[in-house]
């Protein structure tokens, strides 16, 4: 039997950087802005379809995250997108990447035509 040779060389094998992570790598989720009463944080809201483990009828489920918005740019009922990363309170642990669709903008001007009629 030949016998499996172990290399000594003294250069270790080529790393990449522990320190490039990108958005890309962590979980992300979208969901709706629910309210932007605080300063610097929304709570979001992700809805979801779950399939009962017993009788198989689909069920509405929603996890509500906290998400940190450095620059409160996010309003009620805005479509955004949260990116997972260090836990920055006790229960926050999101921050924003991005407002995927501006609804609160929509919706206010919704409610200054029904006023006007």
């Amino acid at each position: 039997m030949a016998k499996a040779t172990i290399s000594t060389s003294k250069t270790p094998a080529a790393k990449a950087p522990a320190s490039t992570t990108n958005a890309a790598d962590k979980a992300t989720k979208v969901g709706v802005v629910e309210s932007d009463k605080r300063s610097k944080t929304r709570k979001v809201v992700v809805s979801y379809m779950a399939s009962h483990p017993k009788y198989g009828k689909y069920i509405r489920r929603r996890t509500v995250l906290h998400v940190h918005d450095e620059r409160n740019e996010s309003r009620t009922g805005d479509v955004v997108e949260c990116v997972q990363c260090r836990p920055l309170s006790k229960t926050k642990c999101w921050q924003l990447v991005r407002i995927v669709e501006k609804r609160a903008e929509k919706a206010a001007l919704m409610e200054s035509a029904k006023q006007v009629q």
